[in-house]
């Protein structure tokens, strides 16, 4: 996963496409509140924000 992520943004940087920077942090951002929530104690707090 940490390699699929610096590939993502080497190639964003390297192409000049800086419109997928955004895509790329909201996607980690995202996936990391599915992982949290699944199986943790913050996981009603994570529910009540979507």
């Amino acid at each position: 996963m940490k390699e699929l992520i610096s590939d993502l943004w080497s190639f964003a940087i390297e192409r000049k496409k800086f419109w997928l920077i955004p895509i790329i942090i909201f996607s980690v951002i995202f996936g990391f509140l599915i992982i949290l929530g699944e199986s943790s104690i913050i996981a009603p707090f994570i529910y009540t924000i979507f």
